[in-house]
C-alpha cells in the first residue's frame, strides 16, 4: 500500500522522531546511568533497617559492581555515541 503525499507530510514531517535519530543513544544513556547510580548507592548507603526477613541486609558487593560497571560502560558508549554524531 503506498502512502499519498499528504499522509508522508503528515507521518513524517508533522511528527518528527521524538528525540531525533539519537533515541537509542538517549536510552541507552539514561539506563546506563540509572543501573550505575543505583547499584552503587545500593553498595555505599544500604538501607538503615531490611523491610523483612526475606530481605538481605545488604546488596551483594560482588553482583552490584559487576551490574554497576556495565552501566557505566554503558552510559559512556552513549555518551560517545551523542557527542560524535
Amino acid at each position: 500500500m503506498q502512502c499519498s503525499s499528504l499522509q508522508r507530510w503528515l507521518l513524517v514531517d508533522w511528527y518528527p522522531m521524538f528525540l531525533g535519530d539519537q533515541l537509542l543513544a538517549w536510552l541507552v544513556l539514561a539506563l546506563g546511568a540509572a543501573l550505575f547510580a543505583g547499584s552503587l548507592l545500593a553498595v555505599v548507603r544500604p538501607p538503615e533497617q531490611p523491610r523483612d526477613e526475606t530481605h538481605l541486609d545488604r546488596a551483594p558487593v560482588g553482583r552490584s559492581l559487576v551490574i554497576a560497571a556495565v552501566g557505566l560502560i554503558a552510559a559512556i558508549w552513549a555518551i560517545a555515541t551523542l557527542v560524535a554524531g
